[in-house]
């Protein structure tokens, strides 16, 4: 499942794409026909994620609420290229590639949102609902990372599953869950409540600096220095889907948290008490 910087990602390519303009939406798949009709000509004024959620706002006040789930995509397509100093129009505009369950036009580029798990048209009250229902995201500069330590200190579950429940934390998913938890030394099974403050502060900054490193490379890169161009996804990764530890050699465990595998290093994350 895309994790939380795919998403930012997406908003910030789609938006210089569609942004100011109207556009003309569609489902070409057919599922989403009555969804599509009520945005149909309208002006989008921004795209936004918040956490795995992403939000296409217009002017008749609604969003195109969109959650990816394990199978959603975006293919995006410009509608000219240029030649020389001039701009010619990239006509027909390609057929759509499988089940395109929305596709969003504007002047310049063509938007297709594939296979999501969720596509669906919100009002104000059901958009604040659903905001409300989300944890602070580590990429939004409005976060409040406070709320998200008040959950975690006061529960006893276990902080790898806390960090993937998206209404604590958003936009962390299993790679990154793993992952910070080892680079900060943190066993996934140890109690939020037995995590100090310090320790909270240092896995969020850490889920920050990481998650704007996927926005930047649009890529999960969690080992230090690492470029993307350089380098296999396996090369980019410290323990997730790994057998050693690269720091200490361990063997690394695995185990199902949150129903989904976690990967610890024992050693360098010692088990709770």
């Amino acid at each position: 499942m895309p994790e939380g910087h795919t998403l930012h990602r997406a908003a910030r390519d789609h938006s210089p794409m569609l942004v100011g303009q109207q556009l003309q939406v569609s489902s070409p798949q057919g599922r989403f026909a009555a969804g599509a009709a009520q945005l149909d000509g309208n002006q989008c004024t921004a795209v936004e994620a918040y956490g795995k959620h992403l939000l296409y706002r217009f002017a008749n006040h609604q969003a195109l609420h969109i959650h990816l789930g394990l199978f959603g995509r975006f293919r995006t397509a410009k509608l000219f290229t240029r030649l020389s100093a001039k701009l010619s129009p990239k006509l027909p505009i390609k057929e759509p590639r499988g089940a395109v369950r929305v596709r969003m036009i504007s002047s310049t580029h063509v938007v297709d949102i594939n296979g999501p798990n969720t596509c669906e048209v919100l009002d104000q009250p059901q958009l604040a609902a659903l905001i409300a229902r989300i944890g602070p995201d580590v990429l939004r500069s409005d976060a409040e990372p406070d709320l998200a330590w008040t959950r975690i200190s006061k529960s006893r579950v276990a902080i790898g599953q806390l960090l993937m429940d998206q209404t604590v934390v958003a936009g962390i998913g299993n790679i990154y869950r793993s992952e910070i938890l080892w680079r900060q030394k943190v066993h996934p099974k140890t109690p939020g409540n037995q995590i100090t403050r310090a320790v909270f502060d240092q896995l969020w900054n850490d889920a920050v600096l990481l998650l704007e490193i996927g926005v930047k490379n649009n890529a999960i890169i969690t080992v230090d220095g690492v470029k993307k161009s350089r380098s296999k996804y396996g090369e980019r990764v410290n323990i997730f889907g790994k057998l050693v530890c690269p720091a200490c050699a361990t063997n690394i465990e695995t185990f199902s948290l949150a129903t989904r595998r976690v990967f610890v290093c024992a050693s360098c994350q010692p088990p709770p008490a």
